[in-house]
């Protein structure tokens, strides 16, 4: 990997293991979860762990698995992912103004390595990042997710048959736990998640469109509404 930098400062390369080391603990039991969760599923090992290598986001590849569980269609299943991650452009362009001019193939291979955690880790670090620190937070975390998620379905293929029944329980209480802290932050989640739940049981009840689709439009519609309002707010606040 530090001849892939091609730097000669890999000293900041260690010290972007050593910063990355704690995202990577705290992925071992979500990792894991994961991949208890997509053995029940119906994923096999290699279709779990492809998911890990390509996608490397959690609240993105646990929605994947509640849709899939309802049969979604793969469009349905992009588009979901699409519009839960598309906060990655505001953290992409947000550490491009902090990490040191490089060749763009570099930028692209650091960018697919983003999450909430590993943003957060690169973006308090003071004054100019270098790309090797990038690296180094971006490998030990990547590599903790997908090894534990293969280690989590390899550990779901030898519970017995109940417990790997009863863990489709466990992908519901884990969107809760999800929600729950984001809830207890913000109002306007509180309301955007009511709003999508709204919506989705309307679509559900009064259309004839699909599970996939409802989740996807009801996503949508609430995240545009909720926008509207608070913009609507935000210029009549003005005006006083």
């Amino acid at each position: 990997m530090e001849a892939l930098l091609n730097t000669r400062n890999t000293g900041y390369f260690r010290q972007g293991i050593g910063a990355g080391v704690s995202i990577a603990v705290g992925y071992f039991p979500i990792a894991l979860t994961f991949g208890l969760l997509a053995k029940t599923t119906g994923l096999t090992f290699i279709e779990t762990v492809m998911m890990s290598v390509f996608v490397f986001a959690g609240a993105a590849q646990y929605i994947s698995l509640s849709l899939l569980a309802l049969g979604t269609g793969a469009f349905e299943v992009v588009l979901t992912t699409f519009i839960v991650n598309i906060r990655h452009f505001l953290m992409s362009a947000s550490l491009s103004e902090k990490l040191e001019e490089d060749s763009l193939w570099k930028k692209a291979i650091y960018s697919f390595g983003i999450t909430d955690e590993t943003f957060t880790v690169i973006s308090v670090k003071d004054g100019s990042i270098k790309t090797a620190y990038a690296f180094g937070v971006i490998v030990v975390s990547y590599l903790s997710w997908v090894i534990n998620s293969g280690l989590g379905y390899l550990i779901g293929e030898i519970l017995p048959t109940f417990l790997q029944a009863s863990m489709s329980v466990a992908l519901y209480a884990m969107f809760v736990g999800l929600l729950v802290p984001s809830m207890k932050k913000s109002v306007k989640v509180v309301f955007l998640a009511g709003t999508a739940a709204i919506f989705n049981t309307v679509f559900l009840f009064t259309t004839s469109i699909s599970e996939g689709w409802s989740i996807v439009l009801a996503t949508l519609m609430s995240a545009l509404l909720i926008e509207f309002v608070q913009l609507k707010t935000m210029k009549g606040g003005g005006h006083k």
